[in-house]
C-alpha cells in the first residue's frame, strides 16, 4: 500500500506545480519523440528503397567496359551483336538482354507535342518492364523483332493528346531522329511508381515504351549491356558467368568488365541509411540526456522546497528508504509522463509525414520500447542523486527549516 501512498504523493506534487513539471518533462519529451521519428523515418526510407528496387527488379544487372589506361576503341563498346551472342550463349538462365535505351524525343499529335522519354524495350519486355497495361496490351517479342512501330503510352500521355486515356489503335509521331516517325498506340498503361519515386523523377516526368530495335541500330556502339537473371538466387554465378563470357568476347581481362546489380545498389543503399540512422538517432538521444538533467535539477528544486515536509515525515517515524522510495516515484513518474507524450508526438509525426508523401510508414515497436526504456532509466538515474539528498536529511534540523 506503501507504493501508492507515494504513488498518489508524486501526483499532488506534479499537480501542484504543473507549468514546472510540464517544463521538467519538456526535455523527455522533445528527446523521445526526436529518437522515435528519426529512428522510424530511416525504418521507412529503407522500406520505401526496398519496395522500389523490387518494382524496379533485384534480377537486374547491368555491366560496362572500364579499359585499361582508358583507351576506348571498338572492343569497349557493346553491339546488338553482342547482345545477341550473349542471350544464346546464358540460354534460359537470362531472362533480358538490351542496352535501356531512354532518351528525351518530342511527340506530336495533331498541333500539339510534348516532349518525355522514349526508352526502347527488348524481347520478353515484362522481364525488364513490368507495366501495369489497363488498355491494349504490352510491346510483344515480334514487335520487336519485326521493328514495328507500336508504342505504349502512360495514360497521363494519352489524357493529354486525345481527352481519353483509351488511346490503343490510335496514331502518334515521334521524332526519333531527324524525322518524325508514326506509331501505333497497341498500349496504355498506369504508372505505379511512388511519390518518393515521382519526386525524385521531377514528379510529372512520363515515359513511352517502343521496341528497342527502332532506337538501336546494327553499327551502333553503346556504353552499357542491361540483363535480368530467371533467378535472383544465381545472381553472383550469373555475374560470373557474364563476365567471364564477355571477357572471352571482348579479348579483355575479365578485371576490366564491370559489373553491378539492383540488390548489390539497394543493399549499400540500405546499409547507408542504416548507419545514418542510427548516428542521427544517437544524436537526438542527447537531448534525453540534457533531460535527465533538468528532472534532476527540478527535484533538487523540490526536496529544498519540502525540506519541513521531509523533517515531519521522518519525525512521525518514515524510514530512509520510504522517503528515498518516495522521491524516485516523483521523478520517474515526471519521466515516464515525458515519455508517454514524447512518444505519442514521435509516431504523431512519423505517420503525418507519411500521408503527406503517400508512403508507408514503419515505426518499430522495438524502438519504443528502447526509448521509453531508455528515457526511464535517465528519469530514475538523475533522479537518485536528488531523493538521496531528501533522504539522508536530519529530521531536526529539516524540521527548523522555514
Amino acid at each position: 500500500m506503501l507504493i501508492f501512498e507515494n504513488i498518489r504523493l508524486a501526483l499532488s506534487s506534479i499537480r501542484a506545480n504543473k507549468m514546472r513539471s510540464f517544463l521538467t518533462m519538456l526535455g523527455m519529451i522533445i528527446g523521445i519523440s526526436s529518437v522515435i521519428a528519426i529512428v522510424s523515418l530511416g525504418d521507412t526510407m529503407r522500406s520505401v528503397v526496398a519496395n522500389e528496387y523490387k518494382n524496379v527488379g533485384l534480377g537486374l544487372a547491368y555491366m560496362y567496359i572500364n579499359p585499361p589506361d582508358d583507351t576506348y576503341g571498338d572492343n569497349t563498346y557493346f553491339t546488338t551483336a553482342d547482345a545477341e551472342k550473349l542471350k544464346e550463349a546464358m540460354g534460359d538462365d537470362l531472362a533480358y538482354v538490351g542496352f535501356n535505351q531512354s532518351l528525351r524525343k518530342d511527340m506530336t499529335v495533331g498541333r500539339r507535342t510534348k516532349t518525355l522519354y522514349v526508352s526502347g524495350l527488348a524481347e520478353n519486355p515484362t522481364a525488364m518492364k513490368n507495366l501495369k497495361i489497363i488498355y491494349g496490351r504490352m510491346l510483344s517479342d515480334k514487335d520487336f523483332q519485326e521493328k514495328r512501330h507500336h508504342i505504349v503510352l502512360q495514360k497521363e500521355t494519352a489524357e493529354g493528346f486525345f481527352g481519353d486515356a483509351n488511346a490503343v489503335g490510335k496514331t502518334v509521331k515521334v521524332k526519333l531522329n531527324e524525322d518524325q516517325e508514326e506509331f501505333l498506340v497497341v498500349g496504355v498503361y498506369e504508372n505505379q511508381d511512388s511519390a518518393l519515386m515521382k519526386a525524385l523523377q521531377g514528379g510529372s516526368m512520363e515515359f513511352a515504351y517502343i521496341p528497342e530495335s527502332l532506337m538501336v541500330t546494327e553499327d551502333s556502339y553503346n556504353w552499357s549491356l542491361y540483363f535480368v537473371v530467371s533467378d535472383v538466387n544465381q545472381m553472383d554465378s550469373m555475374k560470373s558467368r557474364v563476365t567471364a563470357y564477355m571477357a572471352r568476347m571482348k579479348n579483355l581481362q575479365p578485371e576490366y568488365i564491370v559489373m553491378s546489380s539492383a540488390s548489390e545498389e539497394m543493399g549499400m543503399i540500405d546499409s547507408m541509411l542504416g548507419s545514418l540512422s542510427a548516428v542521427v538517432g544517437a544524436i537526438a538521444a542527447i537531448s534525453l540526456v540534457v533531460g535527465g538533467i533538468g528532472i534532476m535539477n527540478i527535484m533538487l528544486v523540490s526536496v529544498t522546497e519540502r525540506t519541513r515536509e521531509i523533517g515531519i515525515r521522518k519525525a512521525l517515524g518514515a524510514r530512509t528508504r520510504d522517503i528515498l522510495t518516495q522521491f524516485l516515484i516523483e521523478a520517474a513518474m515526471i519521466s515516464a509522463a515525458g515519455g508517454l507524450i514524447g512518444t505519442i508526438l514521435g509516431i504523431s509525426v512519423v505517420a503525418i509525414g507519411g500521408m503527406l508523401f503517400g508512403i508507408t510508414t514503419v515505426v518499430k515497436p522495438q524502438v519504443i520500447v528502447i526509448a521509453v526504456a531508455f528515457s526511464a532509466m535517465v528519469g530514475l538515474g538523475f533522479g537518485l542523486y536528488p531523493a538521496r539528498k531528501a533522504a539522508k536529511a536530519d529530521p531536526v534540523i529539516a524540521l527548523r527549516y522555514e
